[in-house]
């Protein structure tokens, strides 16, 4: 199946695992003159004894290949752009639900409003209950939706697979969003306790569908292509110019669009609800993203046949940990530095692959590529564990900040409107960095990693609550109100301070640039270092992280309120600047083992669900993986 294929047809488990097993071979004389007779070498070409050609002819690249070639992404399937719509739908009908949140619970019903609606020059509103209830549950709700994905992850990793799990998440999501439609319908808003139970209620089936599909619609996109281009191939440009088709780099590319795509609904969804919101009522901000999510069970079911759907793979979780246990077994201690070191150890590894083990404990029935993929993972794993510094600042979009915009000159826009600046920067800066900032970089030969992006991401984010604190020491300074800001009495009687709410702009276009760095980079990390059967549990502890930051944040609720917003700011960009130089010191080293990371060798293990070849191919298929990754220098 070739990469310029439009679409991508359904392929059975089974046959998806004897393509993956098919391994390379040297060339032999007969290929030898057919690559040159396509121009793909020359008769010049010192290498040619050790070409290696795939089971369709393709052909991959050598030890001084992989050094000297530049390399580039391959072709992006049409179908994989069906995947990305369908998130589309579903971010436009998330973030179009969260965006009015903050207004819904913090300001009261407006006189004389049975909806919520305010027109032009009021503020919408509906619970009343203040800006720290509203804090709180806004957190609540990323909490709650970010912890959910661990669990997606691992039903459909052992129980479902992920295109079962995604249509269940879908079910669930939709009933949580008619439940939140009904607390603000009229008659309901109204009676402020009674809406904010029903409302309450909406969120936990609401954040369970969300969980459950966002940690398995990223990696049902990345794998279609994944099944297809497992290695790097060598390719001929129409210049004449050999390069590398890097899988890493496609799905790098991949989730580039598939962000793009998620910020096209996000930017729909919370530029419409919130006019919704101030012209007509809270009941049509909740109803319109409803509408629109329905669009995902309808491009889903048209496209059940056409996806590579892998199957679950049972108890890999349990094998997992059972793996890291007895790896670990009289190595533990409560020294962090020496444990990590022990954890990354070459030697406690190979000590724990099955072919060094005498005696083989029950649970053992995997091979050892599948530790090495273990271990790959544990590291991921390692790396995201900085991550909750990260969304500390990132989650100010739909918090802090919006209730800061509250306070300035709006000019009759939403002050919820104003936080759009984040997808707009996105679709501006996404294609930007695609087609002319990173093949820029690869061209000069420059490997951006992902950890240098992160890190990239962490100082970026510094600067955006640098730029916050800014803004809220003059709010203070200038409003009439002094260091009570965000009285919404006080602004009703005596007017904001003379500063336009755009004077935001540099620090949502920061916050922005600083996602594309680290949430969209993070996500292919996740990705390309799980183990093959643990992609979507992985995706989901990454996910986890942004929960974890969420609980974390409620330590901060008591600085969201006057006259403390500053000290909010100040200290979340210190503690983003102290996590940038404590990453970048601590993974640098993962940059050298880039390459040798991907390029691990498959595992065929495949969990209760699926089996294991015999002894003699399964050996017979290692020896052949080691001589490859040894001719190509790992």
């Amino acid at each position: 199946m070739s990469s310029g294929a439009a679409g991508v047809e359904a392929v059975e488990p089974s046959k998806v695992a004897v393509t993956a097993a098919r391994e390379p071979d040297l060339i032999d004389e007969k290929q030898v003159h057919d690559l040159k007779d396509s121009g793909r070498v020359s008769d010049s070409d010192e290498a040619l004894d050790d070409v290696l050609v795939g089971p369709n002819g393709e052909q991959y690249p050598t030890k001084e290949e992989l050094q000297t070639l530049r390399r580039t992404h391959g072709h992006v399937p049409f179908l994989l752009y069906s995947i990305a719509f369908v998130e589309l739908c579903e971010r436009f009908a998330y973030y179009g639900t969260i965006q009015v949140f903050n207004n819904y619970i913090n300001w009261p019903l407006p006189p004389g409003s049975k909806t919520g609606s305010a027109g032009t020059d009021g503020q919408a509103g509906a619970l009343g209950y203040g800006t720290q209830a509203a804090t709180a549950l806004v957190l609540f709700n990323s909490f709650w939706s970010y912890v959910m994905p661990m669990f997606g992850g691992y039903v459909a990793d052992t129980y479902w697979g992920r295109y079962k799990t995604i249509n269940f998440a879908i079910v669930v999501a939709t009933l949580g969003h008619i439940i939140i439609l009904v607390s603000s319908i009229p008659g309901v808003i109204e009676k402020s306790s009674t809406a904010l139970g029903v409302f309450c209620l909406g969120l936990i089936f609401f954040g369970i569908g969300v969980g459950f599909f966002k940690t398995n619609i990223s990696p049902l996109i990345a794998e279609q292509y994944e099944s297809m281009h497992p290695r790097p191939t060598v390719f001929v440009e129409p210049s004449g110019e050999r390069v590398i088709h890097d899988p890493i780099m496609t799905i790098s590319r991949i989730y580039m669009r598939y962000y793009f795509f998620i910020n096209v609904g996000a930017l729909g969804g919370q530029i419409s609800m919130v006019y919704a919101e101030k012209y007509v009522g809270f009941w049509l901000s909740f109803l319109l993203p409803t509408i629109m999510f329905m669009f995902t069970p309808l491009v889903m079911l048209w496209a059940r046949n056409k996806y590579i759907r892998k199957p679950p793979t049972g108890d890999v979780l349990y094998k997992a940990v059972r793996l890291i246990g007895f790896a670990m077994k009289g190595h533990w201690t409560l020294n962090i530095k020496n444990l990590v070191a022990r954890i990354g150890s070459d030697e406690l590894w190979e000590n724990a692959k099955p072919s060094k083990v005498a005696n083989k404990p029950k649970f053992m029935t995997f091979d050892d590529a599948w530790v090495d993929e273990i271990r790959r993972g544990l590291k991921a794993c390692g790396v995201f564990v900085f991550l909750p510094i990260y969304w500390l600042v990132y989650n100010q979009q739909t918090g802090a900040l919006i209730i800061q915009a509250s306070t300035m000159k709006l000019g009759g826009v939403p002050n919820d409107i104003v936080n759009n600046l984040d997808p707009i920067t996105l679709l501006i800066f996404i294609p930007i960095l695609d087609k002319l900032v990173y093949p820029a970089i690869a061209r000069r030969g420059w490997r951006f990693t992902p950890i240098k992006k992160i890190t990239a991401g962490f100082g970026m984010g510094s600067l955006s609550m640098i730029i916050a604190a800014i803004i809220q020491h003059y709010i203070y300074v200038k409003s009439p109100c002094g260091d009570h800001a965000t009285d919404g009495d006080c602004i009703a009687e005596l007017g904001p301070p003379d500063l336009s709410v755009w004077i935001q702009t540099p620090a949502y276009v920061i916050i922005a640039i600083s996602e594309i760095f680290c949430n969209i980079v993070a996500l292919e990390y996740a990705f390309t270092k799980a183990p093959k059967n643990m992609k979507s549990f992985v995706t989901g502890l990454y996910w986890f992280t942004n929960a974890f930051s969420s609980a974390l944040g409620q330590a901060y609720v008591p600085l969201s309120k006057d006259p403390l917003f500053t000290w909010l700011y100040t200290s979340l960009a210190c503690i983003s600047f102290v996590g940038m130089v404590a990453f970048w010191f601590t993974f640098r080293g993962l940059d050298k083992e880039e390459d040798a990371l991907n390029a691990l060798p498959e595992s065929t293990y495949q969990g209760r669900k699926g089996s294991i070849v015999d002894v003699e191919a399964l050996n017979a298929r290692q020896a052949e993986q080691d001589r490859i990754r040894k001719a190509q220098g790992f």
